[in-house]
């Protein structure tokens, strides 16, 4: 891939003369997969969000199908990424905790468009915590994330920040740093203009790699880190959102026993700084999306490209005193999930639950590629094609081993069954660390908030959804052929949930 210059074309909206025109539109389609880091499914216009300004990913919706009942399969950054380019649980993926890495040699749907003939390449954060090469997982060109930072470092210079202007401080320092710094909340931009940010440098290879690849099949990958803490956003953005429009969710009754202890000191003030901060960079988000999504426009290549946005998992911002993922509640788990092809993929909302697991069969289905060996979920073809679901999915079943949770969402109800064993490392330490099992059961038609916590009133629903995680781990988890015999329905399922990472 060319590497970017300040002669490089840049403005957003027009192709170069010089460039070859696409291939008609017929045959396989290629891939454009665009996923952003911690953009939860409420967080866009057309999920009815008044503060999100997404009018990119909102005419993306409305040109293909939105999936506005998608689940993540673990609600934090790198199993959930795992799991969706795999096509497994995180459990049988390999990776339940942040820091693990996705053992070599296991097979990911980029692999199978690789030997189905697709060129395939990755631009941005992945979370495979290895140094990119040529052909890794599947991908024959690679620029994932401390490569891409070393490159656009080296590439991008930035230019003085005008006097009087603040910016956020540096270095960053996530659950060491008092909260509100490393959530941002006093709404500063990054010390660089729009131009010379890292996901507007990302846009630009991204836009490189279309135009190399315009005459042959193709799948790219483009990751943004944005809206990730602490929601960085250009200069030319600061002020877009006043923090005082803002009214922070209050904690449920029931929530002061789960509060991670270093959200406490956070002000309300702070809350509103912090979630201003957080639509400002998904409004950064929704522009370099535009970008690309331009560029494949200019090039020919937009009736013929199924594009994909997902976000890894999604977010909290308020909610049950908690400004982060990490949990099974509502806003961490469900994620915006959209597909367009034009002519082949019929423009509607779809409402039944479906899993990030699901889209890796889906993406192999449409575009004609050998499936995966092991395949957890199912594809989505028959919504894309305007059909019911033969096989419509009932329940989701979510996992977060670091806190030996499982989370088990139907039309009516959600549980969050947790060992309540292991005191948690990821740095969101609780009063309690170990306070023992816990089951939490709401009904989300009637308590969409998660507020009312109705596990002792029906027991015979908990014990059902705890049965569906159950069969689910027996179906898919590794150490399934070790299950204890003859033990309760919990301790068999609590078998399943702590993490076996290597």
């Amino acid at each position: 891939m060319a590497k970017w210059t300040r002669r490089t074309f840049f403005k957003a909206g027009v192709a170069p003369a010089f460039l070859p025109r696409a291939r008609a539109a017929s045959g396989r389609p290629n891939l454009l997969f665009l996923i952003a880091d911690d953009h939860a499914g409420y967080a866009m216009g057309c999920d009815g969000d008044r503060h999100a300004r997404t009018p990119n990913l909102d005419r993306l919706a409305s040109e293909g199908v939105r999936f506005s009942h998608s689940y993540c399969n673990c609600p934090v950054c790198t199993p959930s990424r795992q799991s969706l380019l795999t096509g497994q649980m995180p459990s049988a993926a390999g990776v339940t905790r942040l820091p693990t890495p996705l053992a070599l040699g296991k097979p990911t749907f980029a692999e199978q468009l690789r030997k189905a003939g697709f060129h395939t390449g990755v631009i941005g954060k992945m979370h495979f915590h290895r140094e990119p090469r040529p052909g890794l997982f599947g991908f024959d060109m690679m620029l994932t994330e401390d490569a891409l930072e070393r490159q656009w470092r080296k590439e991008v210079p930035g230019s003085p920040v005008p006097a009087g202007v603040r910016t956020r401080k540096f270095p960053w320092l996530p659950l060491k740093d008092p909260a509100r710094l490393w959530l941002n909340a006093d709404c500063l931009p990054y010390p660089r203009r729009d131009e010379e940010m890292l996901a507007t440098y990302a846009t630009r290879l991204a836009g490189e790699f279309l135009e190399e690849n315009v005459n042959r099949p193709f799948a790219l990958w483009v990751s943004f880190t944005e809206p990730h803490s602490p929601f960085d956003f250009p200069l030319e953005d600061r002020g877009s959102f006043d923090p005082a429009a803002f009214t922070p969710p209050r904690a449920g009754p029931e929530d002061a026993w789960q509060i991670p202890l270093c959200f406490a000191d956070l002000t309300v003030k702070d809350k509103q700084g912090i979630s201003a901060a957080h639509y400002t960079s998904v409004q950064f988000l929704d522009r370099n999306i535009g970008r690309v999504l331009t560029k494949l426009r200019d090039l020919g290549l937009d009736d013929n490209t199924l594009v994909v946005y997902v976000g890894d998992n999604g977010y909290c911002l308020g909610e049950h005193g908690r400004i982060e993922k990490h949990c099974g509640f509502e806003p961490a788990l469900r994620t915006p999930l959209l597909m367009r092809l034009p002519g082949r993929v019929e423009p509607a909302r779809v409402t039944d639950l479906v899993e990030m697991i699901d889209i890796a069969p889906t993406i192999l289905d449409l575009l004609d590629a050998p499936a995966l060996s092991v395949q957890h979920g199912q594809s989505l073809r028959p919504y894309l094609e305007g059909r019911k679901h033969p096989s419509a999915r009932q329940s989701i079943v979510s996992e977060y081993p670091e806190n030996e949770e499982v989370y088990v969402r139907t039309d009516r109800w959600k549980l969050i069954h947790g060992s309540g064993r292991r005191a948690r490392r990821d740095g969101l330490a609780t009063a309690n660390p170990t306070p023992g099992r816990y089951r939490l059961l709401y009904d989300m038609q009637r308590d969409p908030q998660e507020l009312h916590n109705l596990a002792a009133r029906h027991p015979a629903v908990v014990k059902e959804l705890q049965q569906t995680a159950l069969e689910r781990f027996r179906k898919t988890h590794p150490d399934a052929p070790n299950e204890p015999t003859g033990v309760p329905l919990e301790d068999a399922l609590e078998f399943y949930l702590p993490p076996r990472d290597p």
